[in-house]
């Protein structure tokens, strides 16, 4: 493998201030030892984790590092269970020590963030002059190797050298790397300025130190060739073969077999001081003087140059394919100083795509073949042409081309010639080739794009512009014609053209005869009849992302069928694939193809959008009977799908429901566009169990609400009930107690007025849940008795076992510990005997039976058994559960550190959820742990929060809970307010029954007692 690249630099040229450099020393340095500089001088960093730390962000410089990531790079395998809280800590001395002027170390809730200015980390100078010189090495090569000397004069040695850590090591490889190759593109412009002669003893001691740099070898090989030392050079190829047979079991690679070549014939150009003959046959069209971004396509195509003869570009229309094309063509137009040829191919254009043999005159009379010499027939010209390329070192762009077939005489044979060959589809039948399929731009890219065309005024408005580029879909044509319709509108601001692009921006991007969607309109123009019908149903799918399935049952086709067709639409880059059968449509592109869909006949679309909905329905259906065990499924649709074999396989994806969650509101209001309402709502039903389970409350209270508006629309007595019964789920999990209570409510009447028994013992159970939430737990109990007798009186299977771990979570919070323990080990047993789903719930009860009961070790297994089991079925609201039962275990057992951890971990899956009454209990559990390792205040601001989350959400029981532990938190300085505390809470404990009553008691009377 390649050397280090430590010395590179100072054997190369001596060493100078480079010019347009900030005065004084760049803060932030990581090429070389780690160095920090503030207004006073160097800062000495001494903690070998503080160094890991820092480099760690310094490397991921304006992007967040994950604690994980943080623990692996400064102890790897051997992390210690406080190892989050010893990172805090290095956090926290960092804060203190860096200067504040030129950064800020921000921490967020995945981790923490080293906002510096690219002017003030040496790493973000060297790869902005780095970049800046690649841009003008085709155009001004003597201005590019100034850059790239500024930016190699930065080194100091290898990238963070002295920061001992494997993973710091690896990115800082990454670095040396990308110096050497700077190094190796500086020296490639001084010999191609004539100066190689000045290079050959520093190019000689280079390839001694870091023999398995082909590059570099070539480099003294052409070195020296020009120098008239031919022998030398050719014996320098010979010694670089045997090295690489020997160490890698090798050969050389072809740039250097080219470059032997050609030194073994003499074919090698002279240096330019020397060169002599005809000027250059240039065709390129001017290219835009706002080329932005690409630079990592640009650079990986730069790449493929040099062991490559043919670069495909392949991309949706308006994506820049041409402009990239001609960029590359630019940072390259030196090294192919015969001949510069463009065509277009007219692939994707109004008129016939080109002929290849009208395509071969061309290109052989741009080359200035007399008309006499050039064949008639296709075969006589493709081998003219390729005699012509011979000799030559030319670059070709064929643009704009309609197929692999069509280009496949008109690639140069010889090494020595580039060509690029852009097109919309995929040109997979070609041989031997580099493929670049283009993207989008990212945000910064298309942002930047944007102010180069309208200018300041872009710079002025940031949420506006941001908002531009958005509807823009970030494709540069979009931008191009957006950008141009600001910049010629003087008295216009951003916000301007953000109203009038409106949220079907595509009508608006025109200018002249050139529009986003003309371009489009040329791409689905050379469909087939099938494909073209397949993209017009496309534009009536509501969501961004869809698979096969959902597609075949949209359009009526079978499976196999169906993804054929896809593959043809993502071909020519009308559809996008960004995982395997996982398919998007570009923002433009799906409003375009909704324009063609909305011409289609009212009873068409009905009936493509009933099959989309039949799908995700039957489903939702089969995936909530695996849950549900038999639970509420008079709830269900009972006919039978329109195409069981689709739903059969949908179903059989484990990931239908998680990539499909964004499209089920929008699938419930077109169930109700089309005049089934029943659907509309069951769609909300059937799909309830899998938002529950992975914590989604904010999906399960927006779909249940959609449902019950249409239900009540409809005068679906039932809907309108079974609606309520599942928003209350939502609306308590999300702390919203009182209307969950009101849900349940109108959904028990609707029941007992029915007289349906499952029915009523579902509605009591799910009354029992919202009762001892508000504190009420003896009306709690008597519910959840009188649920269970219900429904195991009418001989139900699984919801009698779910009640019974109700029955002990109310006995837990009751403190009758023994009773809880026995219903819960009764649950688990029937639960293990049946295979149920509610594992992990089980577990937990007997768990905190156990806890409670003192049995700290088989708590404690319990707790990892049930977090197992909670990850293996996706079960988050369980996992959090299972975090925070281990805490608490881990502060019985007296390691507080290790409970810190644990609810820490609950508490941040509680807050992404949205789980208010959780994030209330965890908060006060963390509190208790945090009060123990001596962080007083910490307790105090989580017991604080705990109170005012639970008294918004009406959660009685940790109000009191909260009182409480701020009371202790207070006792020792401030007496008087815990002793209100502790009488709100024993008010509040007293009026539950519960046993903390007792020790609030006992601390009341024990400050009473100081006081007397």
């Amino acid at each position: 493998m390649d050397q280090p690249v430590e010395l590179l630099a100072p054997d190369v040229v001596e060493r100078r201030p480079p010019a347009g450099r900030r005065e004084g020393p760049v803060p932030y340095g990581i090429l070389g030892p780690l160095a920090v500089t503030g207004p006073a001088g160097e800062i000495t960093i001494t903690a070998g984790r503080d160094r890991v730390v820092l480099a760690m962000l310094l490397l991921h410089a304006g992007r967040t590092v994950t604690p994980a990531d943080l623990v692996d790079a400064v102890w790897g395998d051997d992390a210690p269970v406080t190892a989050r809280g010893q990172v805090q800590t290095c956090v926290s001395r960092l804060r203190r020590l860096l200067p504040s002027a030129t950064s800020t170390l921000i921490t967020d809730p995945a981790g923490y963030r080293m906002s510096v200015s690219d002017q003030d980390l040496d790493a973000a100078v060297f790869a902005r002059l780095v970049g800046e010189a690649r841009a003008l090495a085709g155009t001004a090569p003597e201005a590019a190797g100034k850059r790239l000397r500024e930016a190699l004069d930065l080194w100091r040695g290898p990238a963070l050298s002295g920061v001992e850590s494997a993973v710091v090591r690896r990115r800082a490889a990454v670095l040396d790397e990308e110096y050497a190759v700077a190094m190796e593109d500086w020296i490639d412009l001084e010999l191609a300025a004539g100066r190689g002669r000045d290079l050959v003893a520093e190019l000689t001691g280079l390839v001694e130190r870091y023999p398995l740099r082909e590059r570099l070898r070539a480099q003294l090989m052409l070195a020296l060739y020009r120098t008239g030392r031919q022998s030398d050079a050719l014996a320098e190829y010979r010694r670089a073969r045997d090295l690489l047979d020997e160490e890698l079991g090798i050969e050389p690679g072809a740039p250097m077999q080219d470059l032997h070549r050609r030194i073994l014939t003499g074919d090698v150009a002279p240096a330019p001081s020397a060169r002599t003959g005809t000027s250059t046959v240039r065709t390129l069209p001017r290219t835009v003087g706002d080329f932005t971004g690409r630079e990592g396509t640009v650079g990986k195509l730069l790449l493929a140059a040099a062991d490559a003869t043919v670069l495909a570009i392949d991309g949706m229309a308006g994506s820049g394919k041409t402009t990239l094309a001609l960029r590359v063509a630019g940072l390259l137009a030196d090294a192919y100083p015969d001949a510069q040829l463009f065509l277009d191919m007219q692939g994707h254009s109004e008129q016939q795509p080109l002929d290849p043999g009208v395509a071969l005159l061309t290109l052989l009379r741009q080359l200035g073949v007399e008309p006499e010499r050039i064949p008639a027939d296709l075969e006589g010209r493709t081998g003219l042409w390729r005699t012509e390329l011979a000799r030559r070192r030319a670059l070709v762009i064929l643009d704009n081309a309609a197929s692999s077939s069509q280009v496949a005489a008109l690639l140069p044979a010889s090494t020595g010639n580039l060509c690029l060959v852009t097109s919309r589809r995929r040109l997979t039948g070609l041989d031997g080739v580099h493929s670049e399929s283009l993207p989008v731009l990212n945000e910064a890219e298309a942002l930047a794009l944007l102010e180069k065309i309208a200018g300041a005024k872009v710079v002025a408005e940031p949420e506006a512009a941001r908002e531009v580029v958005r509807r823009c879909g970030r494709l540069p044509l979009a931008i191009r014609l957006a950008g141009a319709r600001l910049a010629h509108r003087p008295r216009w601001g951003v916000a301007d053209l953000v109203r009038r692009l409106g949220e079907s921006a595509l009508p608006e991007l025109a200018a002249e005869d050139r529009t986003v969607a003309s371009a489009f309109a040329l791409s689905y123009g050379q469909l087939s009849v099938r494909a073209q019908s397949v993209f017009r149903l496309l534009g009536l799918h509501p969501a961004g992302r869809f698979g096969a399935p959902a597609v075949a049952a949209l359009t009526g086709l079978a499976l196999e069928d169906a993804r054929d067709l896809l593959d043809d639409l993502v071909d020519v880059h009308l559809l996008e694939e960004p995982e395997p059968e996982r398919y998007r449509l570009h923002d433009l592109v799906r409003q375009y193809a909704a324009t063609l869909a909305e011409a289609l006949p009212v009873s068409e679309r009905h009936a493509a959008l009933a099959g989309l909905v039949d799908l995700h329905l039957y489903v939702g259906t089969r995936l909530a009977h695996q849950w549900e065990g038999g639970l509420a499924h008079e709830d269900f649709p009972t006919e039978s799908p329109a195409r069981p074999e689709l739903v059969a396989h949908a179903a059989a994806d484990s990931g239908w429901q998680e990539e499909n969650r964004g499209s089920l509101m929008p699938l419930i209001r077109l169930a109700a566009a089309i005049e089934q309402p029943r659907r509309a709502w069951q769609l909300a039903r059937v799909n309830w169990r899998f938002l529950y389970l992975h914590g989604y409350f904010a999906d399960v209270i927006s779909t249940c609400a959609v449902g019950l508006e249409i239900a009540e629309a409809s005068g679906d007595r039932r809907g309108v009930a079974v609606m309520h019964n599942y928003l209350a789920s939502g609306y308590l999990q999300s702390g919203r107690v009182e209307e969950a209570l009101t849900s349940v409510n109108a959904m028990l009447d609707h029941q007992v007025r029915t007289g349906s028994v499952a029915g009523e013992g579902r509605a009591l159970g799910n009354r029992s849940g919202v009762l001892h939430y508000l504190g009420r737990l003896a009306e709690a109990s008597v519910d959840i008795k009188r649920a269970h007798r219900l429904m195991s009186g009418i001989g139900h299977l699984s919801a009698p076992v779910g009640m019974r771990i109700d029955i002990a979570l109310n006995l837990l919070a009751l403190g009758r510990y023994a009773e809880a323990l026995r219903h819960s080990r009764i649950a688990l047993q029937r639960i293990v005997e049946t295979r149920g789903h509610k594992l992990s719930g089980a577990l937990l009860a007997v768990g905190q039976a156990r806890l409670n009961l003192g049995h700290l070790p088989q708590a404690e297994r319990l707790a990892r058994t049930a977090l197992a089991a909670a990850r293996r079925l996706g079960i988050r609201t369980d996992e959090s559960e299972s975090f925070n039962l281990l805490g608490a275990v881990a502060l019985a057992q007296d390691r507080p550190a290790v409970a810190v951890e644990h609810h820490l971990a609950a508490l941040q899956v509680g807050r992404e959820h949205g789980r208010l009454p959780r994030v209330a209990q965890y908060s006060n559990d963390l509190a208790r742990a945090l009060r123990v390792v001596g962080d007083v205040t910490g307790a105090i601001e989580l017991h604080r929060q705990a109170l005012d989350i639970a008294r918004r959400s009406k959660y009685l029981h940790e109000e009191g809970k909260a009182l409480s532990g701020l009371a202790t938190c207070l006792a020792a300085d401030d007496p008087a307010t815990a002793r209100r505390y502790w009488t709100q809470a024993l008010d509040i404990f007293t009026r539950m029954g519960v046993p903390e009553k007792d020790e609030v008691a006992r601390q009341l009377a024990a400050v009473d007692g100081r006081d007397d």
